[in-house]
């Protein structure tokens, strides 16, 4: 069977680096993102006893090295739910930039589980093929049920798994999508920031943190809930930029970004900047004040303007890639 499935990428609100346990893929904390859109991976997957092995192809190219394995990690979990043993031909793609922090293995390992679990005929709901898709990124557990969601620390697929935070700020969000190419690897991130001696004492904030944020969600306050999207990307990058490597991923255009926001909040603009692994910036914004916060954040870089997206689902035969 042929399936094909769409997910959006994330922006992480309040993030997470580190894992308990690097193969399976569970963080030390709950972590909160956002799905934005039409920013969204395509993937197409078959189980296929004629083919000679895997094919894995993204973007047009043939996957090999640590972005293979982590696909395989993904479709041999799939193969074992469905009790099969086909190699599959696997296609994906997507429509936005790639490895500048926009959150491309969010939805592209988001779509690679639906499609998977679809192709392979098994019944699952989406936080159920959450943990699925966690195997290939963490953060894709919570591009599978999309929107505004929640990724539960544990141990085991029953506790470790995302679930929707329902809020009315969903209609409202604009997100300025500030491109500022720097090629990252956030796999090494996550092993700076374990190293780093600032680590224990993210992990000793980062409960009151979540506690806040899904208060803030729930109430649907803009200011609140992005102040702490703000302030979490600099603990972050404080915790990420302090391990071994000392790596500093910002590059100059993004601190004339932050300064830019900064600018204009104080002109009175409900305006906020967010980062994740990377020098890109997301610009979080309301409807009202978009066009204005785009054209001060254009005289700077490349930009897109983006929405929140939903969960990832299924799509019709006529939109697979092969």
């Amino acid at each position: 069977m042929k399936a094909t499935a769409k997910a959006h990428p994330i922006q992480g609100l309040i993030k997470y680096h580190g894992m308990r346990d690097a193969e399976r893929r569970f963080p030390y904390h709950d972590s909160i993102s956002v799905c934005t859109a039409p920013s969204h991976s395509k993937t197409t997957a078959e189980f296929d006893e004629a083919l000679d092995g895997d094919e894995i192809v993204i973007d047009g190219e043939s996957v090999d090295g640590r972005g293979r394995e982590r696909v395989e990690m993904v479709v041999d979990h799939v193969r074992e739910l469905a009790d099969i043993d086909a190699p599959v031909r696997f296609y994906s793609e997507n429509n936005f930039p790639t490895n500048i922090g926009f959150g491309s293995s969010s939805s592209g390992f988001a779509a690679a589980a639906m499609a998977l679990v679809e192709a392979a005929g098994l019944d699952m709901t989406r936080p159920e093929i959450s943990t699925v898709a966690r195997r290939g990124s963490s953060s894709a557990a919570r591009a599978v049920t999309g929107a505004f969601s929640q990724l539960d620390a544990g141990m085991n697929d029953e506790d470790c798994r995302a679930h929707r935070i329902e809020t009315d700020l969903e209609d409202d969000l604009r997100i300025v999508a500030a491109e500022v190419p720097a090629f990252k690897h956030t796999e090494a991130a996550h092993d700076e920031a374990e190293a780093s001696h600032m680590f224990e004492a993210r992990l000793a904030h980062i409960h009151q943190q979540m506690s806040d944020m899904r208060d803030a969600l729930r109430r649907g306050d803009f200011d609140e809930t992005f102040e702490l999207a703000e302030h979490d990307s600099l603990s972050l990058a404080a915790t990420t930029m302090t391990g071994p490597a000392a790596w500093v991923y910002w590059q100059p255009e993004t601190l004339e970004i932050f300064e830019t926001v900064r600018k204009l909040r104080g002109e009175g603009v409900p305006v906020y900047y967010s980062t994740d692994t990377g020098a890109s910036v997301y610009v979080n914004t309301t409807a009202e004040h978009v066009d204005r916060v785009e054209s001060a954040i254009a005289e700077l870089v490349p930009t897109r303007v983006w929405e929140v997206g939903g969960p990832a689902r299924i799509l019709d035969d006529s939109e697979a890639l092969f």
